[in-house]
């Protein structure tokens, strides 16, 4: 059976989302960001000392994004495009979400939700939203188009740049600017599995 390591409040959850999708038998292995993740059984898993991991009989694979795409290729529920073109459209958007949007929206969401008052540092927070601002431009540009961003269907390459951007309604985050943004991640974030998954 697959085992995954994690807690539904990490980046875990998008694997959780999409083992929930998939509809395959898994089992959670709570394991929280600090002790847990640095014992030595565990860094035998993932040397890095973090989470996600992913076993899967002899696999072993440990950063989100990469767990997510090796599922949605293993496992038949559709969230694989099958042409190269929106494959390509899948790793792109998947990519994306974490060289571009990872890193300023969890300031963001640090600096705004997260933190005790005390520790908020809203400069950081105001610096973090504001080099958000083109790149939540061009995705609402590019949902300008159509409901999805990899195919004619909800696919890996939706899920993936989503569960990023679901920090943004942690962050408080006024999303009427992009209106074609905010309701693709509405809709995404609405799914079934989704809401499955916050629960574990």
């Amino acid at each position: 059976m697959i085992k995954l390591y994690g807690v539904s409040a990490s980046r875990a959850f998008r694997c959780l989302w999409m083992l929930e999708e998939l509809g395959v038998e898994y089992e959670l292995q709570p394991t929280n960001f600090s002790d847990e993740c640095k014992t030595p059984e565990y860094k035998d898993l993932n040397p890095n000392g973090r989470i996600p991991t992913l076993v899967d009989g002899d696999t072993v694979i440990w950063e989100s994004m990469a767990i997510n795409l090796y599922l949605a290729a293993k496992y038949d529920g559709g969230l694989l495009p099958t042409s190269p073109g929106a494959l390509g459209q899948a790793y792109q958007w998947s990519f994306w979400g974490m060289t571009e949007v990872e890193g300023p929206l969890q300031d963001l969401m640090f600096h705004r939700a997260v933190f005790p008052e005390g520790q908020r540092d809203h400069k950081v927070a105001d610096t973090a939203w504001k080099a958000l601002q083109t790149p939540l431009g061009i995705l609402d540009d590019r949902l300008h188009g159509g409901k999805f961003l990899a195919g004619e269907s909800f696919s890996v390459g939706d899920l993936n740049p989503a569960s990023v951007l679901s920090w943004l309604n942690l962050a408080n985050a006024d999303l009427s600017n992009w209106p074609h943004l905010s309701k693709w991640l509405e809709t995404s974030l609405g799914r079934p599995a989704a809401g499955r998954a916050r629960k574990r």
